[in-house]
């Protein structure tokens, strides 16, 4: 990366300079009788791309270990990002004066897009190479895109010349609109019928609740079926929220005795869940141990569901935690041996344990 980084930063020079160039040789300019327009003109789409590349370099670095557990989810947002960038490129027209804003809030927009499908495209990507062959599958995928790209500009140039959009706004808009809300049903449908054999989080609140409510699992073609792409994770009930303290679980309160209680309760396992009542739905919290495992996750989210399957109403109640960690024990490893004969790997399991906050934190309680 230290040869790579001065590498890009000199490329990025280079684009700089032949924008200018492509801009002047298009007509920018050449009114004027001199260059000054088109370096102008070059500074300014250069300036919206800077700012637009800011998107990518935030979205890198804050929220890069999000897509191994749900790129299909990620993909559907990123079209979504993208297409609302492009309202801002087709608003340019509009507002001329405003174009430098206008184009940068469209070229933000867009570049959070990229950086979200990329990763995620690339995890996708690697769920085809089962021999390791990543780069095989890059290639031909690389030359089914570009095929599409062909058809697909051929077509653009084709709509242009004959449809008269260049002459009505309006139409533009609407032809973009019916062209770019068919993109989306369409990329939806593609990622539908993706097949991971992995367990992230949807799908393994999909088998848990089969298994609680149907004593049957479905096997990854089924459970791919079932996952929703769109549906955000704090949106599914019952709301699970990993990585909380303590603290935060019993609501502030500083009862010794309730924390000396959960922790005994809890010794044997490699979380602590606390279920409270919040209007009308089942809130669960789970702290994770220093040592806590994929399969710690799982155990967690089974007790989730049972908890919610006979909650009684009653708020931070002992015994229902107790009998749930009685049911865990004595039907997980059922879970498992289904799991197991339906076709599904616990080894490949992409739920994220946050480590920020462990029990060790409270040894001294």
């Amino acid at each position: 990366m230290l040869w790579q980084f001065p590498t890009n930063v000199t490329a990025w020079i280079c684009h700089a300079l032949v924008t200018s160039s492509i801009l002047q040789a298009v007509g920018v300019g050449s009114f004027s009788g001199s260059t000054a327009a088109a370096s102008a003109a070059a500074i300014r789409w250069v300036s919206k791309d800077g700012i637009g590349s800011l998107g990518r370099f935030f979205i890198g670095g804050r929220f890069g270990n999000l897509f191994d557990d749900d790129p299909k989810q990620w993909r559907m947002y990123a079209d979504f990002i993208g297409s609302a960038g492009s309202i801002f490129d087709l608003t340019t027209p509009l507002y001329p004066a405003y174009f430098l804003p206008l184009a940068s809030l469209g070229s933000l927009a867009k570049a959070v897009a990229r950086a979200l499908k990329d990763p995620a495209f690339r995890v996708i990507q690697n769920h085809f190479a089962i021999s390791g062959n990543l780069g095989d599958i890059a290639a031909k995928e690389e030359v089914w895109e570009v095929s599409a790209q062909l058809l697909g500009l051929a077509l653009g140039v084709m709509v242009l010349d004959t449809s008269g959009v260049q002459k009505s706004y309006s139409l533009l808009l609407c032809t973009w609109m019916g062209m770019r809300i068919l993109h989306l049903w369409l990329r939806h449908k593609s990622l539908s019928v993706l097949r991971f054999d992995t367990i992230n989080m949807k799908r393994a609140r999909i088998l848990i609740e089969s298994h609680i409510f149907k004593s049957k699992l479905p096997g990854s073609a089924g459970c791919n079926r079932m996952e929703n792409i769109l549906l955000w994770q704090n949106f599914l009930n019952p709301k699970i929220v990993f990585g909380v303290s303590l603290e935060d679980m019993l609501r502030g309160e500083r009862s010794h005795y309730k924390l000396k209680e959960l922790i005994k309760m809890y010794e044997k396992e490699r979380y602590i869940l606390v279920a409270n009542q919040n209007r009308d739905d089942l809130e669960v919290f789970i702290s994770f141990k220093v040592e806590a495992t994929s399969l710690s996750a799982l155990r967690s989210l089974w007790q989730a569901y049972w908890i919610n399957q006979n909650w009684t109403g009653v708020d931070g109640s002992f015994h229902l935690l107790e009998q749930s960690l009685m049911e865990l024990n004595s039907q997980f490893e059922d879970f498992i041996q289904q799991l197991k004969a339906a076709g599904w790997d616990t080894n490949k399991t992409t739920i994220r344990i946050p480590k920020d906050i462990s029990i060790d934190d409270f040894g001294a309680i």
